[in-house]
């Protein structure tokens, strides 16, 4: 769909959900600013393609930061709405993330878990106490390292969704997204990104009324800081990601993704 100048990927629709790829810089909601955002643009799409006189009812599941490109589920019932919310609350809704960040990880696979607040004013996350803050949870896999740039591309499983977890939790770690204006180093490499080289590339869920297990790949080369990447290790990953796609849902997380380089 094309809405001025915002061009939306819708991977899957049918009577009860829709998938769509949200591209980077473009809201998951409405905000007092006015600026385009994904469920007003569906919404509106739906009412055009659906014929429907007044505004069309679509269910906001769950988000991603404005900076952050990918998979987005949406409700087109409220029952549909309901049930892949309970999905997210039970955890069961897969959500992998492809990430290219400065520095490297210790292991090749491993878990972070951290408790995180937000700062009023300037809506940062920061790291709390558990008793101040809430428990986020991710586990990655890394793809490829590049020791010349000293960059590393993950593969990221988010357990729990909070507001710029993939993002902080890195950042704690030493290792930032690449052009993230918020908590990277802002190093040249950043600086020349147009957004985050974050994306979320892979969403599995159960259908709300078929039961159907779905999994939705999008590849992070439709983000621009993905594209920029000129180094070959880091494209070779980032191609390989896209023609493989992801492990199956019913398979464990650890095993093996995108083929060692």
């Amino acid at each position: 769909m094309k809405n001025n100048t915002t061009k939306i990927s819708i991977l899957y629709e049918d009577n009860h959900i829709l998938v769509a790829v949200k591209p980077a810089g473009i809201l998951s909601q409405e905000d007092a600013g006015g600026d385009p955002d994904m469920l007003s643009l569906l919404k509106e799409y739906i009412r055009i393609n659906e014929h429907k006189k007044g505004d069309a009812f679509l269910g906001l599941v769950h988000r991603l930061d404005r900076p952050v490109s990918g998979l987005m589920v949406f409700a087109k019932t409220s029952k549909a709405a309901s049930r892949l919310s309970d999905q997210i609350r039970r955890r069961s809704m897969r959500r992998d993330y492809v990430a290219l960040c400065h520095g490297m990880p210790d292991f090749e696979t491993g878990v972070f878990v951290d408790y995180l607040t937000r700062k009023p004013k300037q809506g940062n996350v920061r790291l709390a106490d558990e008793e101040d803050g809430v428990r986020a949870e991710l586990s990655y896999k890394l793809l490829v390292r590049d020791y010349e740039l000293d960059q590393s591309l993950l593969l990221i499983r988010l357990d729990t969704g909070r507001r710029h977890q993939i993002r902080v939790q890195l950042a704690l770690r030493g290792m930032p997204v690449l052009g993230d204006y918020r908590y990277s180093k802002m190093t040249t490499a950043d600086r020349e990104m147009a957004s985050p080289a974050l994306h979320a590339a892979g969403l599995g869920l159960s259908h709300p009324t078929k039961k159907d297990e779905m999994y939705f790949f999008s590849s992070p080369l439709i983000n621009d800081s993905f594209v920029s990447v000129s180094t070959d290790k880091l494209q070779q990953a980032l191609t390989e990601a896209g023609n493989q796609g992801f492990i199956p849902k019913e398979s464990d997380f650890l095993q093996e993704i995108v083929k060692e380089i």
